[in-house]
């Protein structure tokens, strides 16, 4: 038996054949969509019917699992519910996006339930264009984005004054992370300096660059000129009222967060596994000899040794510093070779993307990203990428979201003095493996803009 029989033909196949008149072919819609669901009712009934205790979930993560939703036909054939619900949604939004296109109301009562609550962190570390990427959900209307709000948590708690280590600080973050999907934002009130009166902050780091935050009702009347360092980019708001924000957050049909200080993807498990969490991670990585070429120019103090070992052949690098740089790429490469093995816990909830797939086919990448996270894709996004991924080069700054991306993802490769490249290439040539980075054995062919340093692996990221 065909397990999508119940599904009737095209809905404007249908209303383009009768050639009636928009309120009828309303109507007539309703109707079709009334018989849909008692069809699906039906089969719910009788599949029911037949499935005994021992076939039921034991246990509240099976409930929540994708494979726990495989159930038995009358004619003993396997059938999908999740792929009969997902044809069913399917229709639901062809049917109200053809009521909007014949100028009718939307035919579904806002209680009717909606897409599943989704919840996407977007994992990766500094200068991978994590900036950029993470326009891509903050420009969906319907997501709560929240722009590393775990930066407040470096910088308040010490873990070495503790004797603490990588570990705890993981632990700290991860549960930080949790209640802020939940969109619970007053945990993070512990953490802002100086700490908010009355749920009120001039001081959360990037207001500006998530738009939940700066729309309405979070964007309160500004009412006298104050300090407010990270404050909104197109319109001037008062203070950040947090419990307004939890509020704003709650009436999202989801909430995405970007974050560059998880380092591990093991330590995520237990957000996984939380049943309130419908959790889709998605790792970014870039090619490390571009992140190095960027972060010398964006924190230039921190690598003037860097520098002047290599162009004036100075002290060599410090040790520590080498290590320091292979520790990222170890960690880099072992939570994506976690992620990419597909543990039970994680199928069907880990992407690893390249940045560099991203820039050169962004609004590909864009819809992959979003068909993998279980959302819909807007006209708007798609607009923005549009707009966002063919700027001049003026204004691509350190930290502009605004690229021409398909002319700048290599433009390192002029900038790095081939010292340095040598040095990424030695410490994270495990890394590369992986991700499928070419290594540059000379000067020539790593400023040679004709020879890729890219494997082809477009097809290889979606787990």
């Amino acid at each position: 038996m065909d397990r999508l029989q119940y599904v009737p033909m095209d809905l404007r196949d249908v209303l383009r054949t009768i050639r009636m008149n928009a309120k009828y072919a309303l109507f007539l819609a309703l109707v079709v969509v009334l018989v849909i669901i008692e069809k699906e009712n039906k089969i719910i009934s009788k599949v029911s019917d037949k499935l005994n205790l021992k076939q039921m979930p034991q246990n509240i993560f099976e409930i929540n699992s994708t494979h726990s939703n495989i159930v038995y036909s009358e004619n003993g054939s396997l059938l999908s519910l999740s792929e009969l619900d997902s044809a069913f949604s399917q229709l639901r939004k062809q049917l109200v996006n053809v009521t909007l296109q014949l100028g009718g109301d939307n035919p579904f009562p806002a209680d009717l339930p909606k897409m599943p609550r989704r919840h996407i962190l977007l994992m990766a570390t500094t200068r991978t264009g994590s900036s950029f990427v993470g326009e891509f959900f903050n420009q969906q209307g319907n997501i709560f984005y929240l722009f590393e709000p775990l930066w407040h948590i470096e910088r308040t708690v010490s873990f070495e004054s503790i004797g603490a280590n990588a570990v705890a600080s993981a632990i700290v973050y991860r549960d930080v992370l949790q209640q802020l999907l939940l969109c619970d934002l007053h945990i993070l009130e512990n953490f802002i300096s100086p700490p908010p009166e009355n749920h009120l902050t001039r001081f959360l780091f990037r207001r500006g660059s998530s738009k939940s935050l700066c729309e309405d009702p979070v964007c309160t009347p500004f009412v006298k000129k104050a300090f407010e360092k990270y404050h909104c980019k197109n319109r001037r708001c008062g203070p950040l009222n947090m419990t307004l924000a939890m509020e704003a957050c709650l009436k999202k049909d989801h909430v995405a967060i970007k974050a560059v200080r998880i380092r591990q993807l093991e330590f995520l498990r237990t957000l996984v596994e939380e049943p309130r969490l419908d959790m889709r991670i998605i790792q970014l990585v870039r090619d490390p000899r571009a992140v190095l070429a960027s972060r010398m120019v964006a924190f230039s103090g921190k690598y003037e040794s860097w520098k002047k070992w290599a162009l004036e052949g100075a002290a060599p690098i410090h040790e520590d510093e080498v290590q320091k740089l292979r520790g990222n790429c170890e960690n880099i490469r072992l939570s994506a070779e976690l992620g990419l093995s597909q543990p039970d816990w994680l199928r069907g909830r880990y992407m690893l993307m390249r940045y560099e797939d991203i820039a050169r086919f962004p609004l590909e990448k864009a819809k992959e990203m979003y068909k993998f996270s279980g959302i819909t894709l807007t006209p708007q996004v798609e607009e923005w990428i549009i707009k966002n991924t063919q700027a001049s080069q003026d204004s691509s700054g350190i930290y502009s979201t605004q690229k021409n991306s398909s002319e700048q993802f290599e433009k390192w490769r002029f900038s790095i003095p081939f010292k340095l490249a040598q040095v990424v290439q030695d410490v994270c040539a495990p890394a590369m493996k992986v991700f499928g980075y070419k290594l540059a054995n000379d000067v020539e062919t790593l400023t040679n803009r004709s020879i890729s340093l890219l494997e082809d692996k477009v097809n290889f990221w979606v787990t």
